[in-house]
């Protein structure tokens, strides 16, 4: 998540101080990613630092504001002209779990997929629901309100985030499933070929998980 440059974003409609973009920020993407103030103030002494910020005097109830630089300007503009990279893709905890039970003494995955399947799909409500409310609020108030078309965006990517997930899921499971079939009818594995197993397993959730990110 590239906190500098939502914080660059919301300086450019204007002088803003820390708090306040905090709350602007969390507004904007219905608090999906929550800040601190320690956060904020600490991303912007580095912006101040690289030139793309510079104190702009004080509110008054006394507040330090910040404005934009025309260096700030400029980064601004790259980040929303080049695309996001995907090459080195952030860990992702479900993944490495997925592969770390593959074989894992006393783990049963299949009931590991079955509880996330559960929580995947609670979610998934959970966001449509709200999505529902995003979409009411947008068509109440129209384009005049951006704060409930960003916020609208945010949940339509949860929910086609979480539907790949649960797609995942069913993949790794049927996966899984194959793959015990063959053992099994290959008849009683060596040691080595358990372990062979595992690691197809593991490097099987692995590839599934980077099939589904890229799946429209």
């Amino acid at each position: 998540m590239s906190i500098r440059h939502g914080l660059l974003a919301l300086l450019e409609r204007g002088p803003r101080y820390g708090s306040q973009l905090r709350t602007e920020f969390e507004f904007r993407t219905g608090s999906t990613w929550p800040l601190n103030v320690g956060q904020v103030y600490t991303t912007l002494s580095r912006l101040e630092r690289d030139g793309m910020v510079v104190q702009d005097g004080e509110d008054e109830a006394g507040h330090s504001l910040y404005a934009i630089t025309d260096s700030g300007r400029v980064e601004l503009r790259s980040w929303f002209e080049h695309p996001v990279d995907r090459t080195s893709p952030a860990r992702d905890e479900l993944a490495i779990k997925l592969a770390m039970a593959v074989g894992a003494p006393g783990v049963d995955i299949r009931d590991v997929i079955q509880s996330q399947r559960r929580h995947t799909v609670k979610a998934m409500q959970d966001y449509t629901r709200l999505k529902a409310q995003a979409l009411t609020a947008v068509e109440k108030n129209g384009d005049r309100e951006r704060d409930d078309i960003a916020w609208l965006l945010v949940l339509e990517q949860l929910i086609f985030q979480t539907e790949a997930e649960a797609r995942w899921l069913d993949h790794c499971e049927s996966r899984l499933i194959r793959l015990s079939s063959t053992a099994q009818a290959a008849g009683p594995a060596s040691p080595g070929a358990v372990a062979g197993a595992a690691g197809t397993g593991a490097r099987a959730a692995a590839g599934a998980e980077e099939t589904a990110r890229h799946r429209p």
